[in-house]
């Protein structure tokens, strides 16, 4: 086997993250210190134009909220009835199939949401309890999965 092939196949997604998050982070920074740093086309074309939108904008601004230490999305926004109905039981041969997984040894189990999903506003929004206000403003938010 390829030396360099069986390198590339010991490095997980984990090791992937932690290296590329670097050099974005670089690119990043380097143009923030410097906003010549990528030069304009001399020439521009008809491809490089800027395009109008489909339809006009209405969103004013984004709030991102980024929530490190959150409950999961599939604990908040994300129902899989499939998962909960197999929760607790030996992971199918067919998920672990010439896989590899960091941190799992032997055969691990299901994991479903212990919490039951309910239907929230006009848009039907599948919620838990976890976020009890949230149900509330459901309609006025973009949920993206």
């Amino acid at each position: 086997m390829d030396l360099h092939l069986a390198q590339l196949q010991a490095i997980t997604r984990r090791h992937f993250f932690g290296r590329a998050a670097t050099g974005i982070g670089g690119i990043a920074l380097a143009a923030l210190a410097n906003d010549q740093i990528f030069a304009a086309p001399t020439t521009p074309t008809a491809a490089m134009a800027v395009k109008p939108t489909h339809f006009p904008a209405k969103a004013k601004r984004v709030i991102y909220m980024h929530m490190a230490g959150s409950p999961s999305q599939l604990d908040l926004f994300d129902d899989k009835p499939k998962l909960r109905e197999l929760n607790g039981q030996p992971c199918p041969d067919s998920l672990l199939k010439k896989e590899r997984f960091a941190f799992i040894k032997g055969v691990p189990k299901m994991l479903g949401s212990p919490y039951t999903f309910t239907k929230h506003g006009q848009s039907g929004a599948e919620l838990t309890p976890l976020l009890p206000h949230f149900s509330k403003i459901v309609d006025d938010v973009a949920i993206v999965k």
